[in-house]
């Protein structure tokens, strides 16, 4: 997204990945503790803003949305 407004516009990300996911190696044996962080993610619930834009077009911020909707495995809306 942020490659299509260049210099001009700036965008705000309102979502945080702040909960860790774990996971132990295979072949381990049970016990000892939870396993090493693998990843994080974030949780989203419905109707909440994952991205602002300022100081562009609205015809240029509609097509940086519509390009940026196919990442995320749900629905979105340009509001």
């Amino acid at each position: 997204m942020s490659g299509q407004f260049r210099k001009n516009g700036k965008i705000w990300v309102r979502v945080f990945a702040d909960i860790p996911i774990t996971g132990k190696p295979t072949e381990v044996r049970m016990g000892r503790g939870k396993g090493n962080p693998t990843g994080w993610i974030a949780r989203v619930s419905t109707g909440q803003v994952l991205f602002e834009m300022d100081g562009v077009s609205f015809s240029n911020a509609r097509q940086a949305a519509t390009l940026v909707a196919h990442k995320p495995c749900s629905s979105t809306k340009f509001v």
